[in-house]
């Protein structure tokens, strides 16, 4: 997903790693992830992308994620873990629905949807859905999509792993896990923005929401 669509790591990564070892495991397993994917695919996309709106969007979304990341070191565990899913459960939903912000993009909105994002990275690893509502809401044609998607999660993922790191949360188990994980995910991620050329979207979009309404269910009820 994340390589065809240029996001869709966090949203299904989150809710599914917290489920197995907790949010304050599973969320510095996906930000350390999140941050070897957005290198990946961050040259591709540079020519592409729209910086004029994605910059003020990532600078914002870097100054909240530490006081998001406050919320993860503090919040209880089984709490975080049901908003983790319920979250992408409505976020799934919406996206199935069709609903896209449809107004202008100032630069205080810009900000005000970047300062959003940024809480929600800091504390459940994914800040995707206010800025993929957002962004995907223009007239742009997919591949400027996909391509603001890429810069906008580049550049706020340096600064998520920061707060994890500092608070001892990426330790041992965490770099254990992230090595087993890393490989199918680096091998996964070029397969997926090759298929961008191949795959109509209307094949890919039901299979994507499935995916989504999964992974937020498992969390919310499991």
């Amino acid at each position: 997903m994340r390589g065809y669509s240029g996001f869709g790591t966090a949203v299904i990564l989150a809710p599914v790693y917290s489920l197995l070892w907790g949010p304050r495991a599973g969320v510095p397993i996906m930000l350390l992830m999140e941050l070897l994917v957005s290198v990946q695919l961050l040259p591709g996309a540079l020519k592409d992308a729209d910086r004029r709106v994605v910059l003020p969007l990532g600078g914002a979304a870097a100054l909240a994620t530490p006081l998001g990341a406050w919320i993860l070191f503090t919040a209880d565990g089984e709490s975080l873990r049901r908003f983790i899913g319920g979250f992408v459960l409505v976020f799934g939903l919406l996206l199935m629905s069709g609903w896209r912000y449809r107004g202008s993009r100032p630069l205080p909105l810009n900000l005000f949807v970047g300062t959003l994002a940024g809480l929600l990275k800091g504390s459940t690893g994914m800040s995707g859905p206010p800025v993929i509502l957002y962004l995907l809401a223009g007239l742009e044609e997919a591949k400027r999509h996909r391509a603001n998607l890429i810069l906008f999660f580049a550049t706020i993922a340096v600064v998520s792993v920061v707060p994890p790191l500092l608070g001892g949360l990426i330790d041992l188990p965490v770099l254990l896990r992230l090595a087993v994980l890393l490989p199918v995910m680096a091998i996964s991620v070029p397969i997926g923005a090759r298929l961008f050329h191949v795959i109509p979207e209307r094949l890919y979009r039901p299979f994507a929401m499935a995916v989504l309404l999964g992974a937020g269910g498992l969390a919310l009820f499991g």
